[in-house]
């Protein structure tokens, strides 16, 4: 099978098609035949030796974690899928998935049913920035209908689900991002939105009960000056430095790191809001297997609007 692999560390420049042999399943697990798979931020940090590179250890590998396929062959012990079942997710991850080939194999439960209201692009645009957004609001601050969420970065592929996952739990949504994307914020759902361009969001908000921050350094530690006294600063990109536990503890609130996992049964929740129409998918550009040096490059802009995804079955 073909996949995409380096040999070292770099800029996408060291990404390149190999020819190996396909995956098989273990008990347990399934082999998906990979129709897309989205790429992430985490991608391009582990090409370039940061990211997860310190759980992967040294190239060759392949990236690669959100994947839409087709299951092809069930190990034993499967009872959740059978071969010809469409389905999305995100094997394994922070270890190595290898999605940017044409076959994966993961445990069964790693995966769900995609929803059926959109294609495989679109799927694979939504497992690894779809569960970190449900993981950080359900599962780590427990949101709840009328608290006040504050979204760095809330026009990427992250902020976008969490934009509106907050929105479908009741809750008073503030975005950060460009102003040529606030119209579409506003569509999906946010109530206020901030150029971060043109002004500091702490001149103009306050009293926030959850920030999530996707962004990292001091924006972090800016973000508790507008967080009320017993809320709660996710701290996705960098974690809790030094700088932001002082600055969190002084004010009476909680700063804490996130790694997002591989959840199946959150994703068959994610593709039910999907399909009923309560959340939008949103992909900037969808590249073919041989253009993943070009959609490194367009990740490490930071511009994309939404996702980016890399077409692979033929």
């Amino acid at each position: 099978m073909r996949a995409i692999s380096q040999d070292e560390f770099g800029g996408p420049e060291v990404l390149r098609e190999i020819d190996i042999p396909r995956p098989e399943p273990l008990p347990t697990e399934v082999l998906v035949r990979v129709v897309a798979a989205g790429i992430n931020p985490v991608d391009a940090k582990t090409r370039a030796g940061g990211g997860v590179a310190s759980i992967l250890g040294e190239p060759p590998f392949i990236l690669g974690w959100d994947v839409s396929g087709v299951v092809e062959e069930v190990g034993h012990g499967v009872h959740t899928l059978k071969p010809g079942d469409e389905v999305y997710g995100m094997p394994w991850f922070p270890r190595q998935a290898g999605g940017f080939a044409e076959y994966v194999t993961a445990p069964s439960r790693h995966f769900a049913l995609k929803p059926t209201t959109v294609d495989h692009d679109a799927a694979a645009a939504v497992p690894l920035a779809a569960l970190t957004a449900w993981q950080i609001l359900h599962d780590a601050v427990h949101i709840t209908a009328g608290q006040r969420v504050l979204i760095h970065a809330a026009a990427g592929g992250v902020g976008h689900f969490a934009v509106q996952f907050a929105k479908a739990a009741g809750a008073h949504v503030t975005g950060t991002a460009s102003a040529a994307k606030h119209d579409w914020l506003r569509k999906i759902g946010a109530d206020e939105v901030i150029d971060y361009r043109s002004t500091r969001f702490e001149d103009v908000t306050s009293d926030q009960d959850i920030v999530v921050d996707l962004i990292g350094g001091d924006n972090a530690v800016r973000s508790i000056q507008v967080t009320k006294p017993g809320g709660t600063v996710v701290a996705v990109p960098g974690g809790v430095s030094p700088e932001l536990a002082t600055a969190a503890e002084q004010r009476g609130v909680t700063a804490i790191p996130f790694l997002v996992e591989p959840d199946g049964r959150a994703l068959t929740e994610i593709a039910a809001l999907i399909d009923a129409g309560k959340v939008h998918v949103e992909v900037e550009q969808v590249f073919p297997l041989s253009e993943i040096k070009a959609a490194h490059e367009r990740q490490e802009s930071s511009r994309a609007q939404g996702k980016l995804v890399v077409h692979i079955a033929p």
